[in-house]
Formats: C-alpha cells, structure tokens, sequence
C-alpha cells in the first residue's frame, strides 16, 4: 500500500491555487481563438481579443486573471490502496489554499457564517468533494469559484414527462435570466440526474472537462452540440454587450435517477475557466 504524507499536500494544494488564479490551459486559447474567428460582431471580437490579451498578462506577471479569485472548491480522488499519515488531509488541503491565497497575493473572499459574514482572512475553508477510486494515487484539482457566475446557477427538479425539451428550456432560460452577470462567454456546465444535491454536483464537475471536448455518449454530446447552438443564438455575446458568442461551451454529466424524476441543474463558468490539478 502506498503512503502519501499529507504534509506534501500543502505546497501542492498552494501552487494549484495560485496557478488556477493566474494560468488557463491550453485548451482555453484554442476555444477563445475559435470565438474570435466565429464572432460577427466587431464590438465582440474586440471584447474577445481583450480578453486574451488579460490573460496574457496575468499569466505572463503572475497576476490574478480577475480580482474576483473565488471560494477554492477542491476535487480529490483518493486512491483506495492509498494510506494518509502525518495528519488531517482536509486540514492539509485549508493550509495549502491559506499559503496560496496569502503568497499568490489572491482576493480572501470567505467569510466565516454565512449570516454574521465576517471575513476569514485566508481565505478558508475551502470545499473539498472527495471521491474514492482505484488505484494507488491522489488527485487534487483546485478549481476556484468566482460569486458572479456562481450566483446565477440553479437546479430544477423538472417532471420527467418534461424530457429533453424541459431540459433544454431550463438552460436556456437560466442562460437568459443570468444575462451578463456571468462575463460571457461562459463555460455552461450542465447536470442531469441523481437527486437534488447530486445533480448540482454533476453541473459542477461538468466545467472540469477541457474545452472542446464531447461527452462520450452520443445522445449526451448531441445534446451538449444543441444547447451550445441554442445558447449562441440568444445574442447576448461577449460581456453581453451582443454578439454570436455567448457560451464558449456546453459540458453535461449524467447519472441514474428515480423513475420519478428528473433533476437538471446549471452551474456556470465565466470567460475564465479556471482549474489546476496534480496527482501524487
């Protein structure tokens, strides 16, 4: 059995959330390209190319791509034949994101309740979704959570008898309702299935797919091909100041349900898709 220290956690857990915040993956400049080359509007394509140009920047001075650096929301698959030592892995985990946030010069958004709303200071905690799988290893991703998009989101229980059409009105209509609040040209990450606190869940993990990148069942990516197209039509665009490209993509994941139910959920990333992960 393998032995991971939860100590070596922290710089990891550190580096993620300095680098989420700062770097976009390459699967980020391919889609915002094909936004440039695709967008009609002249305003749009200026707003794209701005864009690109920020994350350039933030990247090349290590600097936030936004000032918003969100709550750090912590995926971990953990390895069944993996043995933890040396101490708490979800304390592990707060202390990487607090020396993160704290070096990496990134927004401390927390707050400590959520009624007395008194700020943390560092940043924690963090929410951490631990998944156990095969295998001898730990996978950290850090994929922090701006408000603005985060606000927006929502999760319907729709009738099944409602059907792929009741899904596609519900995200077109959050589409719709969350207007510019999200800094289009969003990720649109889709969730169907499970219950109530799974199927938001599936929205979220949804935005954790590259770019580009289709479900692997067929009806799933026609489906994700089809709100794509519906979403683009909309003509919200760029900062939703009009334009061809409201959503650089659609991303849904799926799991078993009740024979009652239908539950969709829509989880929104805004222009920066932020996400980093290692594997130990």
């Amino acid at each position: 059995m393998k032995e991971i220290n939860v100590q070596d956690v922290i710089p990891v857990v550190e580096r993620l959330c300095i680098e989420s915040c700062t770097l976009l993956g390459e699967d980020w400049w391919q889609a915002i390209d094909q936004a440039i080359a695709r967008e009609e509007s002249t305003i749009g394509r200026d707003i794209l190319s701005q864009l690109k140009e920020n994350a350039r920047l933030a990247a090349t001075t290590s600097s936030a791509i936004c000032q918003d650096t969100g709550i750090a929301v912590i995926f971990v698959e953990l390895g069944q034949d993996v043995r933890l030592t040396g101490g708490n892995l979800y304390d592990a985990i707060n202390e990487g994101v607090r020396r993160g946030y704290t070096k990496g010069y990134l927004r401390k958004s927390v707050l400590n309740d959520p009624l007395i709303r008194k700020n943390t200071g560092d940043n924690t905690p963090a929410i951490i979704h631990t998944h156990i799988v095969n295998g001898d290893f730990l996978k950290i991703t850090v994929a922090p959570k701006g408000a603005g998009s985060e606000n927006v989101s929502g999760v319907k229980m729709l009738k099944p008898s409602e059907g792929v059409e009741g899904i596609k009105r519900y995200v077109l209509q959050m589409v719709e309702e969350a207007g510019g609040n999200t800094c289009p040209p969003t990720l649109v990450g889709v969730g169907i299935g499970g219950d109530l606190e799974e199927v938001a869940l599936l929205a979220k993990k949804a935005l954790l797919r590259p770019l580009l990148q289709r479900h692997p069942l067929p009806h799933i990516a026609q489906l994700e091909e089809e709100l794509l197209t519906m979403i683009n039509k909309t003509g919200i665009g760029p900062q939703a100041l009009g334009g061809r490209i409201t959503a650089l993509d659609v991303h849904i994941e799926v799991y078993p349900t009740h024979i009652a139910c239908l539950p969709v959920a829509v989880n929104f990333q805004c222009h920066a898709v932020r996400h980093a992960e290692a594997v130990l």
